[in-house]
């Protein structure tokens, strides 16, 4: 690792829009350092890291497009940082405190980071981080690459699951048409059907990949809650593993000693989540979703998005136990 470098690095457990973004703003830092910025000042370089390895649709796209796989960081004392698509510190570099954070880009909820001096901090209420840098591409006047543009396609496609997650905004639909004339793709909902049907191959997979694969950690009032989501084409791509995931789930409750584990295994065709929870009060359930666990789960039609339908209510149910 350099000493004279700013790393940008999206969140622990990498998915495309934290890795894709990564690159993309890294390379409109670099920019920026050419030309000058009105909205900051940019003196080092900017080079893209990874918390972790990148999923099998990450690597598709990063491939499909000629990226290489960004070096793995995954320690932040004495670097100077851009955290990408996350502002909280469990989501974060570890001694995260002990970096010098120059840059915050993301659309999630504002989290627990925090700076001593002023910083460049954007977030929009959109389905995507990418939807964030194109703005600040055009804000700024900077022409974005060709395999740029796709990459932060493949990204808000992934994110807002081709438009079918209830964090998709008109925005993020009106720049994704946008990269797409860039990147030359003339179909974007073929392409999306693409980007996502990668990451439902769990074939060779173990159980805890499965699990582990998109999870994270939340504090709910006190309690230790984790959240974990896979999206799949179809959920007859994993009906037979249903009790070898909910065994491991247990496993990973017990060895985290978590209140509560949840896991989202949405259904990207049938727009909906079966929900797989284990909890020392499984009543939350039927509190916060209005119906009760069936064996090990429950349907919840029309469901997508951890970060709009399932973690925000749980918080609320926790805070009112």
């Amino acid at each position: 690792m350099q000493h004279d470098v700013v790393y940008v690095v999206g969140h622990k457990k990498p998915d495309t829009d934290s890795v894709c973004s990564a690159i993309v703003f890294a390379y409109l830092l670099n920019e920026w350092k050419k030309v000058g910025c009105k909205i900051m000042k940019v003196e080092k370089e900017a080079v893209p890291v990874i918390q972790g390895e990148p999923n099998a649709e990450t690597k598709f796209v990063l491939e499909k497009f000629g990226f290489s796989v960004p070096e793995i960081m995954t320690n932040g004392e004495g670097k100077v940082v851009a955290l990408i698509d996350h502002s909280d510190k469990v989501q974060s570099l570890d001694n995260i405190d002990k970096a010098e954070i120059i840059a915050i880009v993301d659309h999630h909820k504002i989290g627990d980071v925090t700076t001593p001096n002023p910083i460049l901090f954007i977030n929009f209420p959109v389905g995507c981080t990418a939807t964030v840098l194109k703005f600040l591409f055009d804000k700024t006047g900077i022409p974005i690459p060709q395999n740029m543009a796709s990459i932060l396609l493949a990204s808000i496609l992934s994110d807002t699951v081709v438009f079918k997650s209830a964090t998709t905004t008109p925005m993020d639909k009106e720049i994704a048409e946008e990269l797409a004339k860039i990147a030359g793709i003339d179909d974007i909902i073929k392409f999306g059907v693409e980007v996502k049907s990668k990451l439902s191959d769990v074939s060779g997979m173990t159980a805890r990949d499965i699990i582990m694969r998109d999870f994270k950690d939340y504090n709910m009032s006190g309690k230790k809650v984790g959240v974990g989501q896979i999206e799949l084409i179809d959920l007859n791509m994993i009906e037979n593993r249903i009790d070898e995931i909910y065994n491991d789930l247990n496993n990973v409750k017990k060895q985290g000693a978590y209140h509560t584990v949840v896991l989202m295994l949405t259904d990207i065709m049938k727009e909906g989540t079966e929900l797989m929870v284990i909890s020392d009060e499984p009543k939350i359930v039927e509190i916060t979703f209005g119906k009760k666990l069936e064996g090990k789960s429950v349907w919840l039609p029309g469901v997508m998005s951890r970060k709009k339908e399932v973690v925000p209510p749980l918080e609320k149910t926790f805070a009112n136990l």
